[in-house]
Order: C-alpha cells, then structure tokens, then sequence
C-alpha cells in the first residue's frame, strides 16, 4: 500500500506552501495575538483561492476534495497558525451545512460574501444546558404569519463576535424530530449580541440572546425533523478540528527541533541529550500515526462521507498528538518555549481548545466504542421504573 500523496495532491500542498510562506509567515506572531479578526488575511486567501475548496463550482465554489482541504489547512498552519482558522470557517463548519442544505435564493444572498472573505456564518448549538447532549436544546421558533418567533440563547458559538450570518439549531417540537435550523442575521429584531468574553486559547465568543426574534420564513433551513440531517454531516466538520489540531502540533515539533540544534547547554545541543531525543522520537510517533488516521479519514469522503468511526478516531488521534507534541516542544524550549516571543505557548493553548470543542475526547472514545461493539450505548441516565 502507497502512503504517499498522490501528484495531484503533492503539487497541491507544495503550491499552498509557497503562498503561505511568502505571505502568511510573516506576521503570524501578530496575528496569533490579537484579538482582531484578520480580515485582511481573509481576503487574501479567498482570492487564493482556499474558502469553498469543497464545494461545488456552480456555488462559487473550487469543486476540490475533502483531502484538498485538510491539506490547505495544515500547509497554512504550518506558516501561520491563526490563518488556518480562516481555511477552517471557509470550508467547515457552518458554512458546509449551509452550502448543503441552502436554497438557491439563500445561497445567492449569502455566500459570495461568504467566500469572498469579507462576512463570516457563526453556529448557534450549545446552549447554557444543552452541551454534548445537544438534543437538550431549548430555543424554540414559532411559525407567527411571514415570521418565525425565536426565543432561547447560544452559548460558546465560534466568531460569534464578528459574524453577521448565525445559523441556529432551534426546536419547533417536541423530540428530535422537532429540532430543525434557521438561518438569523445580526440586527435582526429581538436578537443580541453579548459581550465578549475570552477562551484560554484567545479566541472570543459572544452570548446569543434571541427575545421574541422575529425572522423571515424564507430564512428556514431545515425545518422539524431537520437534525438529523445536519448531525449527519458533523463527522466531517471534525477533519477541521483535527486537521489544525495536528497541524499546529507539527508546528510547535519543528520549532522545538530547531532550537534543539541550535541552543547548547552543558557545551553540547540540546539534540545530543538522550532524554531529548527520546522525546522527540515519541512526538514523530504520534504526528505520524495521527497524519495517517487524518488522510485515512479524508479519503473516504471522496466517496461520500467518511464514517464516523474513522473521523473520531482521526480527531481523537489528532487532538491528542497535537497537544502532547506542543506541550512536549514547550518544555523541551524551556522559558522561550512559555513566552509569547514565541508561538509554541500558543499552538499549546489552540491545541487544548480542539479537545473540547467538536466533540470532546470522552465522547469520541464512546462513538469509537460504538463502532467496535456495533452497538449504542446510551449515555442518558436511566429512566425510574413505575410500580
């Protein structure tokens, strides 16, 4: 079996390579510390060409791959960390359900702003007491003439403070088979916006508060019975995660490599101490093991959508080589590895983040149990029997 990319593919990451290290490299310490959405940045990737690589060309799209994708993501990770976030919003995400379940009239009305980097789409999911148990989820629309009525609020949602399309999953039943989305935009009437508050990682979020919000029908996504089809999707949203996961992991490995030959302590560098290579053996262990579980994953989608199984295991692999290589870089770096002069403290904080955020680590090893077993396992508490 070949586990080299394909021509194709190889000439696609070099040339997303060369562009990132020409115009992303230089200021990405800036940029991974400020709290300014990068606009400009934005901009410069979509005339690049990287927002809506997977999809199709008659949607403004590039009609790329999966495996296309996942490969933009990390060559631009590896020059500058926070402009892979960028990649990330333009291809994964809210903005893929949106281009999958969209009407032509919304996506003539949303995505050329979309994918031409000047708007961003937020996810409107958790809520204050619905997490992983998102089926918990209280916000609520009620059909009221030309208008739906919302009433609820968002927590936690990404780029919330910057964005100016929200798609919310809201309930207009009872059940599962009442949950559904709906497409609201900012300074929609009865919709605030909260004040920002920060993540460990730098990132900000805004509290979303929907009061008697009255959105107009024709922003309907998906209506009663829509969830399913949504969460069926979400297994891909999780390459995205993983594949910066993975991506700032390698880039924290290569800082830590080049200070390991070139800082001496003892009169030797640091790469001839045993207990350091060592280290370093194991941090190449796990990116390649994970690399593999990614590329595995991403290419099953070019036959549809990848399983599930095989993307929690590419997250769960690639959450987990991603923070113990930056974590290990950071130690091995010592005070500069743990200053801001660096990036590696950053790729640490970014990293610990993706273990939280798109499925957490618990619940991935369960969907990955489920798979080994092929069963569900219910993580709901049981219900008291009545005598």
């Amino acid at each position: 079996m070949n586990f080299n990319l394909s021509e194709e593919y190889q000439a696609f990451a070099d040339s997303v390579a060369r562009f990132a290290q020409d115009k992303l490299a230089p200021g990405a310490l800036e940029r991974a510390h400020s709290n300014q959405y990068p606009w400009e940045t934005a901009a410069l990737l979509a005339e690049q060409g990287l927002l809506g690589i997977v999809f199709p060309e008659e949607d403004g799209g590039q009609g790329g791959t999966l495996m296309h994708a996942v490969l933009a993501i990390q060559q631009v990770a590896l020059a500058c960390p926070k402009s892979a976030d960028i990649v990330q919003a333009g291809n994964f995400g809210p903005i893929r359900t949106f281009v999958e379940y969209a009407n032509k009239e919304q996506k003539a009305r949303f995505l050329p702003d979309l994918l031409s980097g000047k708007k961003l789409i937020s996810l409107g999911m958790t809520e204050p007491g619905a997490g992983s148990a998102v089926t918990d989820l209280k916000t609520s629309a009620v059909l009221d003439g030309d208008h739906y009525v919302v009433n609820g609020s968002k927590v936690f949602s990404t780029h919330s403070p910057d964005a100016e399309l929200f798609l919310v999953y809201v309930r207009f039943g009872p059940g599962v088979e009442g949950i559904g989305s709906i497409l609201i935009e900012r300074g929609a009437p009865g919709f605030e916006i909260g004040k920002p508050s920060s993540f460990m990682n730098g990132e900000q979020w805004s509290q979303l508060y929907f009061e008697h919000c009255r959105v107009p029908k024709e922003n309907l996504l998906l209506g009663p019975g829509g969830f399913k089809k949504q969460i069926s999707g979400f297994n891909v949203e999780r390459l995205g995660n993983a594949s910066r996961a993975l991506a700032l992991g390698r880039y924290a490995f290569n800082m830590a490599r080049d200070h390991a030959t070139l800082r001496k302590q003892f009169g030797r560098e640091l790469c001839e101490f045993q207990g350091l290579q060592w280290k370093f053996a194991d941090m190449w262990m796990k990116l390649e093991q994970a690399q593999l579980l990614l590329y595995k994953a991403a290419l099953e989608g070019e036959q549809g959508l990848p399983s599930a199984q095989s993307t929690a295991m590419a997250k769960l692999a690639c959450n987990m080589a991603g923070w113990d290589t930056s974590n290990d870089a950071m130690q091995i770096m010592g005070g500069m590895g743990f200053s801001q002069e660096a990036l590696v403290e950053y790729c640490v904080r970014r990293t610990r983040g993706w273990m939280i955020a798109g499925g957490s680590i618990e619940v991935l090893k369960n969907r990955i149990a489920e798979g080994i077993f092929g069963r569900s396992f219910s993580q709901r508490a049981p219900r008291a029997s009545h005598q």
